[in-house]
């Protein structure tokens, strides 16, 4: 059962005076990837809500208090620029990292007639550098790579390179997702910082960490790894299907300021679109 449904399910013949109504509700949420104490702190709020306007439903001011959550973030920066564009795509092994930086290409290519360079920063894994070009291929992108084992921020340093004098619109870095360390991470990309500041210092520059929504609360740690570590524009959501419950987005809202950009439901290019804080609000509060 998808987790929107349970909390359709349980707001059913709900007796809204009944405060172990809203103490059901926390454990829910928290069921939904919540962090416990804006669990409370939102089923508090609705109980506050319900009791003062008891002829209103309580999906419906769920739904309105889900979606001040999501707007505590800083806006989300989605738009299409003239200006030349470089793109970090970050996060963790396995997230889905390569195939978002296709799908983003292939949007730029198909909806903004863009030039893009793919960038295959990820040198650890020989699998995403072939799987890059995989992708370039297929949507006749080119794609800058190097050896595996190589420098990341060489590899960004060249697609830079191709770029300027190529005359593209948009570099699209995959980097990669496995660091010893918190410190070694930290290294790594101020380097690759440095390399987009002195080479294209003038870029509209967007670094996007893409997380897991079948994660749990663990993608909220990540988050707070690479936010640390770089000042992050944004997440895109992978893997959001049955399975997904996605309550973490309101904790990297209200508690990181990181907006949500793009969501994703499936392997295909299409299978990405713009997050829309009213509609998540509303399919997480159960209302269709």
């Amino acid at each position: 059962m998808k987790f929107s449904d349970k909390i359709k399910n349980f707001f059913s013949g709900k007796n809204i005076l009944d405060n172990e109504v809203f103490d059901d509700l926390c454990d829910l949420l928290i069921e939904g990837d919540f962090g416990a104490s804006q669990a409370y702190q939102m089923a508090e709020m609705l109980k506050m809500r319900c009791k003062n306007n008891v002829n209103e439903d309580m999906p419906q001011i769920l739904s309105s208090l889900l979606e001040d959550e999501l707007n505590k973030a800083k806006p989300a920066d989605i738009s299409i620029s003239d200006k030349f564009t470089a793109i970090l795509i970050l996060g963790v092994n396995g997230v889905g990292k390569t195939t978002t930086a296709a799908k983003l290409s292939y949007l730029y290519k198909t909806s903004y007639n863009k030039k893009i360079i793919l960038a295959a920063a990820d040198t650890f894994r020989a699998a995403a550098i072939d799987q890059l070009k995989i992708h370039g291929q297929k949507l006749d992108v080119r794609v800058v790579a190097h050896k595996q084992g190589g420098d990341p921020a060489a590899v960004v340093y060249d697609a830079l390179d191709a770029a300027l004098s190529s005359g593209a619109d948009v570099i699209i870095a995959d980097t990669a997702g496995r660091m010893h360390t918190k410190s070694a991470l930290v290294e790594e990309l101020c380097k690759i910082d440095r390399v987009v500041e002195s080479k294209a210092g003038g870029a509209r520059y967007l670094k996007y960490l893409v997380l897991d929504a079948t994660t749990g609360r663990n993608a909220f740690a990540q988050a707070e790894i690479f936010n640390s570590a770089v000042a992050l524009d944004g997440v895109i959501l992978t893997k959001y299907d049955s399975t997904a419950k996605g309550g973490v987005v309101f904790s990297l809202a209200s508690e990181l300021k990181l907006p949500v950009t793009y969501i994703c439901t499936g392997e295909k290019y299409t299978d990405m679109e713009k997050f829309d804080n009213k509609k998540f609000a509303r399919e997480f509060a159960g209302i269709a």
